[in-house]
């Protein structure tokens, strides 16, 4: 920090072991600050000799936070690692890297990988302080190793019970409490028979799938089967390919118009962690089918928008990418999809009718792109025998705006 810059608010990362495990640094940038900001927990954490004046984090706290920044001498505590997960990220959002002054602590989930005795490299942390515990669906495969870290009391039952629901009965889970802290507590199980009741809300779950379960491929193209669906599917060989031509990259946002069951979207977000997808559907049935997909497949994050296109398009957040799967034939549908588009973001629409193929060739023909034609048959019993029985044909049509 330079003297024409100087740092706004210093961020102290604590743990469960309070006081006696911070380093110097994180001693004397508590024992200079004249406010300090943390959880009650946080704050008990603190001898007398810290004489700053405490106050609790404010909730909600992104509308309230700006207006504590400008307070001369301000620390904030954080759990852990203040970067990992934690409220240093947000502050450095809000007031710019240069402005932030982050000393880490060791993170839950470096204790528990710790604890457990697992190369945290290799160990897939997912956190459930704010997102819904289907999250972990996604992450679930013999032979995986998760920590999750809790959002309460509840979690690890809640993490239990999903667990042996996609058929992992026999996965191992330990719960780690407190850690590094003196009341640190370790309790083990498995997932079908878990029955230990909610202990201590400052928890990480260690989960070892074990080798048995069903796999469930990282690749797009999931088996049909996967998918609660009324036929409106975008069958597996096509999905293959459609991903490949959306190109998901880390961060993304789709929109999936006319999403039918929700493949697309959902086989986006499994892509990548911060990857996002908008689904736009006008079938009621459909919108329930979606969600449900979504959650049993690991992305309760998907965002779901009941309506037609384009009227259901306004207002949506812009776009990196866009697939049409239905609609196309509709007034506006396309000409709406390629406005909102963000510039250098990507299209991608399908057609199996000839209506639909020939909006196709019609945009083609005036905005250029990629056209594919894509036919597929499947082995099918011929009596004794097998033959091939043939799919729709499918067209699919790729531009960059």
């Amino acid at each position: 920090m330079s003297a024409d810059n100087p740092c706004l608010v210093t961020v102290v990362g604590i743990g469960a072991g309070g006081w006696s495990e911070l380093s110097r640094t994180s001693h004397g940038a508590l024992e200079a600050a004249r406010m300090i900001m943390g959880s009650a927990r946080q704050l008990s954490l603190l001898p007398p000799s810290v004489t700053a004046q405490r106050v609790q984090l404010p909730s909600p706290l992104l509308p309230a936070l700006s207006s504590y920044l400008e307070e001369p001498g301000l620390v904030v505590l954080a759990s852990g690692d203040p970067m990992f997960h934690g409220i240093g990220a947000t502050l450095v959002r809000l007031a710019g890297s240069d402005r932030v002054r982050v000393i880490p602590h060791p993170s839950s989930a470096a204790l528990a990988a710790a604890r457990m005795g697992w190369p945290l490299a290799t160990t897939e942390v997912i956190s459930l302080v704010t997102a819904d515990p289907a999250t972990v669906r996604r992450a679930l495969n013999p032979g995986q190793r998760l920590l999750v870290l809790s959002r309460d009391a509840s979690t690890p039952g809640a993490v239990a019970s999903l667990v042996a629901a996609a058929g992992f009965g026999s996965a191992s889970i330990t719960v780690l409490s407190q850690l590094g802290g003196p009341a640190e507590l370790r309790i083990s199980g498995f997932a079908a028979s878990w029955e230990h009741p909610p202990g201590d809300p400052l928890n990480v779950i260690a989960i070892d799938c074990g080798p048995d379960g069903p796999a469930t491929s990282v690749a797009p193209g999931l088996p049909d089967s996967l998918y609660e669906t009324d036929g409106q599917l975008t069958k597996r060989e096509v999905r293959a390919v459609t991903m490949a031509v959306l190109a998901p990259v880390p961060g993304a946002l789709l929109w999936d118009v006319g999403a039918g069951s929700g493949s697309i979207g959902i086989e986006w977000m499994r892509s990548h962690p911060s990857c996002r997808a908008i689904a736009i559907e006008s079938a009621p049935a459909r919108v329930a089918s979606i969600r449900t997909n979504a959650s049993v497949l690991g992305v309760p994050g998907l965002s779901v928008v009941t309506g037609r296109a384009p009227e259901a398009l306004d207002g949506l957040p812009t776009p990196d990418t866009i697939f049409i799967g239905g609609g196309l034939t509709n007034d506006g549908v396309l000409d709406a999809c390629l406005t909102a588009l963000r510039p250098g973001g990507r299209l991608v629409a399908n057609a199996v009718t000839l209506e639909s193929e020939a909006a196709l060739a019609a945009a083609h023909a005036e905005l250029g792109g990629d056209l594919i034609r894509l036919s597929v048959s499947r082995g099918s019993p011929v009596g004794n025998f097998t033959g091939w029985r043939p799919m729709m044909p499918v067209t699919i049509w790729s531009t960059t705006r």
